[in-house]
């Protein structure tokens, strides 16, 4: 075993407090959803709270003057002045497109052809599948995402790398192979058959092993055949407890060529509701371009919603309503997704403040308790995984984020002005990023910390 500069024992690169892990710091989490009832009662804080796990759960959450006395000395990490929040969710991201994020195109459909197939195809090498699948699992640690809903790419090897590296470090992550057997490279294809025996022989290997989950994973309805989707939809009904993920509405031309490929459909949900592939658990990334018959559907099969704000600016789609995703008349999960690689961070914080501005740019204000509704308990919703994730509350998965609100000069120079957590958290999704991340900490364990020796364990 090492000593870290902290005086935290790392025992293969993983932190080890013994028995108890505890933290301290100021307690941020959302006890409902805040677009629905009065935020001030679906947000609590604790300014000087104790937040205590065993055996990768939570154990006890309080005012530390109640609960320091359960703590062992040595088990304590102090991060007083830094608020403590659930892990980040991330509900929709690519990482085999890690390698190409921040690629020059047009739009969506030309910067499939010209960047993401390609880096998708070098997924048929299982050496390269690892490497990359260690890079996304650091990234999203640094950036504070101990939960991520994931496509890897149609070979199954891709989807055993993410799972074992994902493994290694404890995370909850969920995650399937695209099904795609039409409109794509020959060699990114599979077929009705082949896709449906390959999911299944990787659900039996991975669903509920440890943390990992499974997705059904068709790309979306333009790149499969309706044959595929039947196959995925038979799939869903003999394993309901899986999850389903896909795309939908996220570019005006894609709408379009949907509605040629599926002239029989009454709107592109429609295409997935015939085939089985809408209900709890089922998530749809995007929606910028769903109708209101289209949501008020989603809200009554449960079916979510995953906002990708960077990657529709980024890849000129469009902007997502939220106002409209959350009417309280008929309410739709949503949480959100970097989307990378069409999205251009992995950081739930700037994730946030790009879907500020692009509900501002729709003349709805998103206020910071709803921005992090959307990144802790909303994704946790979306995914139905609420009674596991997103929330400080005894009995969930102990996964943290630590955010510093003095992480940049220009940080701490805004947070002397910051009159609420709520005000630290608005400045927080508004120019930090992976800096403002102190530390992550999955099922208890610290994960990732921006520098050991600024923590101090009393």
């Amino acid at each position: 075993m090492a000593q870290s500069s902290d005086g935290v024992t790392a025992l293969g690169g993983v932190t080890a407090l013994g028995g108890v892990t505890a933290l301290r710091g100021t307690l941020v989490s959302c006890l409902d959803d805040p677009f629905l009832t009065d935020p001030d009662k679906a947000f609590t804080v604790e300014r000087d709270g104790v937040v205590i796990c065993r055996d990768g759960k939570i154990e006890a959450v309080g005012r530390a003057s109640d609960l320091l006395a359960r703590v062992p000395q040595d088990s304590l990490a102090d991060y007083s002045g830094c608020l403590i929040a659930p892990g980040f969710i991330d509900t929709h991201v690519h990482y085999v497109q890690t390698g190409m994020i921040a690629s020059y195109g047009t739009q969506l459909l030309d910067w499939l052809d010209r960047y993401a197939f390609p880096a998708e195809l070098e997924f048929a090498d299982a050496a390269h599948a690892a490497a990359i699948a260690k890079v996304f699992c650091e990234e999203l640690l640094r950036n504070g995402t101990t939960t991520a809903l994931v496509f890897c790419a149609v070979y199954p090897q891709s989807v055993d790398a993410l799972f074992a590296e994902a493994e290694r470090h404890g995370m909850r992550i969920i995650a399937g192979k695209v099904l795609m057997d039409r409109n794509a490279p020959q060699q990114l294809r599979d077929t009705a058959q082949r896709g449906y025996d390959e999911s299944k022989a990787l659900i039996a290997r991975w669903h509920g092993r440890g943390r990992s989950l499974y997705a059904i994973t068709p790309r979306f309805a333009g790149t499969s055949t309706p044959a595929q989707l039947d196959a995925a939809g038979t799939l869903w009904r003999e394993h309901p407890d899986v999850l389903v993920q896909t795309h939908i509405a996220e570019n005006r031309r894609e709408v379009e060529w949907t509605a040629e490929l599926f002239p029989q459909a009454r709107n592109y949900l429609d295409i997935y509701d015939q085939h089985g592939l809408i209900g709890r658990r089922a998530v749809l990334a995007h929606g910028i371009y769903l109708g209101e018959d289209e949501l008020c559907r989603c809200h009554e099969s449960g079916t979510a919603l995953a906002h990708c704000p960077t990657s529709n600016l980024f890849l000129g789609s469009g902007l997502f309503r939220i106002g409209a995703a959350k009417d309280p008349r008929r309410p739709v999960h949503v949480g959100l997704g970097t989307d990378i690689g069409g999205g251009t961070s992995f950081s739930l914080l700037a994730t946030m403040g790009a879907a500020y501005e692009i509900a501002q740019l729709g003349g709805r204000a998103l206020s910071a308790v709803e921005a992090f509704y959307l990144a802790t308990l909303g994704g946790a919703r979306a995914l139905a995984l609420d009674d596991r994730i997103g929330s400080l509350a005894p009995g969930r998965e102990a996964d943290f984020v630590v955010l510093d609100p003095n992480a940049t000069p220009l940080l701490t120079l805004r947070n002397a002005r910051a009159a609420s957590a709520e005000d630290q958290l608005f400045a927080l999704m508004t120019i930090g990023d992976d800096r403002a991340v102190r530390a992550t900490y999955v099922a208890g364990r610290r994960m990732h910390s921006r520098a050991d020796s600024d923590v101090r364990i009393i």
